[in-house]
């Protein structure tokens, strides 16, 4: 059964989901705090997590940091904030998706879902790589089965959106990815949110692959079209 850990701190939002959610046939377990939620999530683990932004001791960001240093379990940030920055914070320390509230049950289940079929293919996608198999691009050598990227000889961590992202587009090196194409393979058709996720991802990936984001060499846009990555020395 899919387990999903739950950590918002308002009881108003916390019950009703736990009943949804079990109702759903999830198996869900609640924390009201980011210690508490840090200790069940250790202690049993999770196949997706609902993390609020806005929690009592340690807040959500610095639990979602934490979470990404021992796992790669997605997370979908709810939250009533709705500013932008809010959003791209959110994401650029490794959170999957985001709601904003007040929210409907629907909209989030529809999300719930969508991020557990993707993280499911990709695992199953992985599981079926040859861990010999190793994709290059100039001073970028990524090897799949391993789940591991080398950046100019050093190694470099890529959570699991940021290294699918990658991976597409060092499997389609040289070749124009239209930010459908991107959003579709990475987050799923039935994806609801905007493009702004694929930008910031984008941006995270970059951060780590180029030595100046600002004028990046691999991955380029194509204004009105999409990205590519591409050998800066051809």
């Amino acid at each position: 059964m899919t387990r999903i850990l739950i950590v918002e701190d308002e009881e108003s939002y916390r019950e009703p989901l736990v009943y949804q959610l079990t109702r759903e046939g999830y198996d869900v377990e609640a924390a009201e705090t980011g210690e508490e939620g840090l200790e069940l999530f250790t202690r049993g683990g999770a196949d997706l997590v609902l993390l609020d932004l806005m929690l009592p001791g340690i807040d959500g960001i610095a639990l979602c940091r934490r979470i990404r240093e021992q796992s790669r379990v997605p997370i979908i940030m709810l939250t009533a904030k709705s500013a932008e920055i809010d959003k791209v914070v959110g994401l650029e320390i490794g959170a999957d998706d985001y709601v904003t509230k007040p929210y409907s049950f629907r909209e989030l289940l529809a999300r719930i879902r969508a991020v557990l079929r993707r993280n499911q293919s990709v695992e199953q996608a992985s599981g079926a790589q040859d861990d010999d198999v190793a994709l290059v691009c100039g001073d970028i050598t990524m090897h799949v089965g391993e789940h591991q990227v080398t950046v100019r000889g050093q190694d470099v961590f890529f959570p699991l959106k940021e290294f699918e992202l990658l991976e597409y587009l060092m499997q389609n090196k040289g070749r124009v990815m239209t930010r459908h194409q991107l959003i579709d393979r990475i987050w799923g058709s039935n994806y609801v949110g905007d493009t702004k996720t694929l930008d910031v991802h984008v941006k995270r990936v970059r951060s780590k692959i180029e030595t100046d984001p600002s004028h990046p060499q691999y991955l380029t846009t194509v204004r009105g079209l999409g990205y590519k990555i591409d050998d800066p020395a051809k």
